[in-house]
């Protein structure tokens, strides 16, 4: 058995992986962490995911921990030991809102169960195959190198599965198959995927570019920061705008898509630009990635919109025929996974993640 935690700023997501009977599932979140409705502190998150687990009587061999951001250091799962731990807080500045959650995570679980190795899976290190060309921002290279200012890519575990999952559906070796894959949550993210590997993709130093999501903006003009600058607002203001009050939330107050598309329905107009504009930027990405691969065998959707939202697909979607990218409503409606209809170029599928599965898979493909 592995244990599986994703520790957030207020969040604990755990789960128990039995890599012999990955469909049965076992986990939980604990929620507010340090809120006064909530446990006090991560120590008291873990004992309670302990106690739901009944963790004290499982044969536990490993426990593995999503970290958001490895940086160019870290490209594969490595065994957390206080080196790692030093290298991770180093990459604080790269992810401020992300890995000291994480490093708290991992520090607490190390303390409750050191009879066991730890092991940090990088949302980061399956874009590590990147070309240069993808990866670089056109600024000046020294200061590019000097503060790591590159394209890393996220979602990366949810990547790795995903494009796996669709060579096993197709029944295809992933070696021979280009696909574009649409992360779609609340957090959301595309990626081109050639022979298993990532190519491009739209987050990039940070979780803030790309696509438009719940509550980030995605893509921006550069000058925009700089100008609410300048026009008052201080630099921790900005960054709340452009991460927490931006994106979906920004355009109409609601970051869960389930209430705006009932708003749209409803016929709210600030919903239904608010959806056009989500539509909008992923279909851009799809004809860029397309462009880039060069050919599509695959394109799929992911994460909790992509896999339950059938008309935001269909919309994406929409117009895109003539590239042989097509959804078959009924498929569509019945949520796959494969919705395209048959005999198309493009096979267009709804594809489940698991990354908690993801990271118990690499965790226990490193310790062999």
């Amino acid at each position: 058995m592995i244990l599986v935690l994703n520790s957030g700023s207020s969040t604990l997501k755990y789960r128990l992986v039995d890599l012999t009977a990955p469909a049965e599932r076992r986990g939980g979140a604990v929620e507010r962490i340090g809120e006064p409705d909530g446990v006090p502190d991560h120590a008291a998150a873990l004992a309670y995911a302990v106690d739901d687990l009944d963790l004290d009587h499982v044969p536990l061999r490993a426990v593995g921990h999503r970290v958001v951001h490895g940086g160019s250091r870290y490209t594969t799962p490595v065994v957390v030991d206080d080196a790692v731990l030093a290298g991770i807080r180093e990459l604080v500045p790269l992810a401020p809102l992300h890995n000291p959650a994480n490093l708290t995570g991992i520090a607490v679980a190390r303390s409750h169960r050191p009879d066991v190795p730890h092991v940090a899976v990088f949302d980061t290190a399956f874009h590590h195959t990147l070309p240069p060309a993808a990866a670089t921002y056109a600024i000046d290279t020294r200061v590019a190198a000097r503060l790591g200012i590159r394209r890393y890519g996220f979602h990366g575990t949810s990547y790795r599965y995903v494009a796996g999952r669709t060579a096993e559906l197709l029944d295809r070796p992933l070696s021979t198959l280009r696909m574009i894959v649409l992360h779609l949550g609340n957090g959301a993210s595309a990626c081109a995927i050639a022979a298993g590997r990532s190519v491009e993709t739209s987050m990039g130093l940070s979780p803030l570019e790309g696509l438009v999501m719940g509550t980030r903006s995605g893509d921006l003009d550069p000058e925009i920061p700089g100008y609410l600058r300048r026009s008052g607002m201080d630099a921790d203001a900005v960054t709340d705008l452009l991460w927490h009050q931006s994106g979906l939330a920004g355009l109409c107050g609601d970051n869960d898509m389930r209430r705006v598309l009932a708003r749209r329905a409803a016929g709210d107009a600030r919903a239904a630009l608010a959806f056009d504009v989500y539509c909008h930027r992923a279909r851009k990405y799809i004809g860029a990635y397309h462009a880039v691969l060069g050919r599509v065998d695959a394109l799929v959707f992911t994460a909790g919109v992509g896999e339950h939202a059938a008309g935001v697909r269909a919309a994406i979607l929409d117009g895109l025929d003539g590239w042989g990218i097509a959804v078959d409503p009924v498929r569509n409606a019945a949520g796959g996974p494969v919705i395209s209809p048959d005999g198309g170029p493009v096979a267009v599928c709804a594809v489940p993640t698991d990354e908690e599965y993801q990271i118990a898979r690499e965790t226990a493909d490193l310790l062999g």
